[in-house]
């Protein structure tokens, strides 16, 4: 594997020659990284359908000011995400894509183009800390991260926030840089259009995350400088004024339709509640994002904890001040809030990024530091360990093993092997794209054929498919027990919830085709509803799969009204 290596040095000269060549380059390893499993991974519950079904609904109705799950309102976020959801499926609907309303990658067009744009958006700002080699590898590594790669998946906000956040920071940062004179070149006089703009956008999709961010940035640097003077070509007031252009009249709208209670909710019970205590079973406790970090940055997160004590020594320097201004303060806040979800500091990862090529260009990675070998392994430990999970949920799930992911799976425990020896070579830079293949093979071991592998994870999509099977058209669908949003994506606006057999039972006796799932819990309470029906309804089949969400096994039996 030692011929590797001049092999990345010719690759990585050619595409850092020009921009065009390096953002060629990132965008082919972003399509490798992200489109397998893209549109063969099934709804993900609980966030994913819940989004992508307000959004069909806004289709369906017509209304795209007000945001909601069938007969309830959603009113958590802005209205951003669901108006690029709705224009992508519009889209695909135009082009004649079949059953377009009900395809979930459509939905999650949005995701994919915000985790690409955050992929070059990060070389685009890291070209104000390092020169175009190692921004390159600095975007290289966004692409290869695990979070940004579930992220490019999942059809709700956070992609396209993480692409806001990075845009504001790039810009602050070039404005910064030039004020204490450690940027070799003048920023752009659009430079204040990128930062609002983007600020703008990311208020339309998750309100006020990308500000705070910026906003901790800011406090911090400016106290440090004890001036608010080198903000000044970021034209606050112009700025603003664009923010209150795209963003009011959506906001006026809002409250008008629903009396203002879209704020009471989405503010008072969504955002503070989630400042208050852990909601929807996402509590965790201080530090729970440090403990993940080295999965959900792998494979770089290893090198970025050992260039920890660069960044503290180094801490009072233009640069190294900036980036832990960007990290620091909020990420001390997503660790004080109770509720804690993986994505949360995703927004804060390409700051990471631009510390660690800061340490690697300024010796401040040590190979021979105690534990630093040990460290590194966690590239080879981390996907090993994945490895073993997916194996073991396919064996006791499906009785099978994924064989067809086994391969990739295999080249990628060979080349994180490669990485550790680089590593003790000190070849840096080598460790690290050697990092972002190894991402690259996992991804399509993984998305691409492990999940797609485990039959039992499909519980909606295979209860849909029954639907579809039944023999008639438009069927009315009720499900008993099973009430994952995901199968109200795939069956229709129209499911209907029942708490009871007799309620199902009752929805069977009524006129017209229709289908009723029927989990094993209430089998017993359905069967005495049924025996004293006059109608017998006709098992159709029942279907067996792993409820993720509820950690259980489920029996489902179809069943269909003659």
């Amino acid at each position: 594997m030692l011929s590797l290596t001049p092999a990345l040095d010719r690759l990585t000269a050619m595409a850092s020659a020009s921009h065009v060549r390096a953002c060629a380059l990132l965008l082919l390893l972003s399509l490798v990284a992200f489109l397998p499993g893209f549109s063969t991974l099934q709804p993900l519950d609980r966030d994913e359908p819940r989004f992508a079904q307000a959004s069909k609904q806004m289709l369906e109705s017509g209304d795209f000011v007000d945001i909601r799950f069938q007969g309830e309102a959603r009113h958590k976020k802005p209205v951003g995400i669901y108006w690029l959801q709705s224009a992508t499926v519009a889209a695909g609907q135009a082009l004649g894509v079949p059953e377009a309303r009900t395809q979930i990658w459509l939905y999650r067009l949005p995701s994919l183009v915000g985790a690409i744009a955050t992929v070059l958006l990060t070389y685009w700002a890291l070209l104000a800390f390092v020169g175009p080699r190692l921004a390159l590898l600095g975007g290289a590594l966004m692409a290869a991260a695990v979070l940004l790669g579930v992220e490019a998946r999942i059809a709700k906000t956070d992609a396209v926030l993480a692409a806001c956040a990075v845009a504001t920071m790039g810009a602050l940062a070039r404005c910064w840089l030039d004020w204490t004179r450690s940027l070799a070149f003048v920023p752009s006089s659009r430079n204040w259009l990128v930062f609002w703009g983007a600020t703008a956008i990311a208020l339309l999709i998750k309100g006020p995350i990308v500000p705070m961010v910026w906003g901790l940035a800011i406090i911090v640097l400016s106290l440090s400088e004890r001036s608010f003077r080198w903000l000044k070509p970021l034209r606050f007031g112009w700025g603003l004024l664009l923010c209150v252009v795209v963003v009011l009249p959506w906001f006026v709208a809002i409250a008008w339709k629903t009396g203002g209670s879209f704020f009471a909710e989405s503010v008072g019970q969504d955002m503070l509640g989630k400042v208050a205590e852990g909601q929807e079973k996402h509590w965790g406790p201080p530090g729970l994002y440090l403990l993940i970090f080295f999965g959900t940055y792998w494979p770089a997160a290893a090198f970025a904890a050992m260039a920890v004590p660069f960044a503290w020594v180094r801490r009072r320097e233009p640069q190294i001040l900036f980036l832990l201004a960007w990290i620091v303060p909020s990420w001390i806040v997503f660790e004080a809030v109770p509720t804690k979800l993986p994505h949360y500091v995703l927004p804060l990862y390409p700051a990471v990024t631009a510390l660690l090529l800061l340490a690697v260009i300024n010796g401040g990675i040590d190979r021979f530091r105690r534990g630093a070998v040990a460290t590194a392994a966690l590239v080879f430990l981390v996907p090993l360990a994945l490895v073993a999970v997916i194996i073991g949920a396919n064996w006791s799930l499906d009785n099978t093993l994924p064989y067809l992911a086994l391969p990739f799976l295999l080249v990628t425990l060979f080349l994180a092997g490669t990485v550790i020896g680089a590593f003790r070579r000190s070849d840096f830079e080598g460790a690290l794209w050697r990092c972002v293949l190894a991402s690259l093979f996992l991804s399509i071991g993984v998305y691409g054929f492990a999940v797609e592998s485990l039959r039992s994870l499909k519980l909606s999509p295979r209860l849909a498919e029954t639907v579809r099977a039944a023999g008639c058209a438009n069927p009315a669908v009720m499900t008993l027990g099973y009430r994952e949003p995901s199968l109200v994506f795939l069956t229709g606006t129209d499911l209907a919830m029942a708490t009871t057999g007799a309620e199902a039972a009752a929805f069977l006796n009524q006129p017209g085709c229709r289908v009723a799932f029927v989990e094993s819990r209430f089998a017993g309470d359905f069967q005495t509803a049924i025996a004293q029906s006059a109608i017998k309804p006709r098992l159709l089949t029942t279907i067996r799969g792993f409820n993720i969400n509820g950690g259980r096994k489920l029996d489902i039996a179809v069943y269909a009204r003659e």
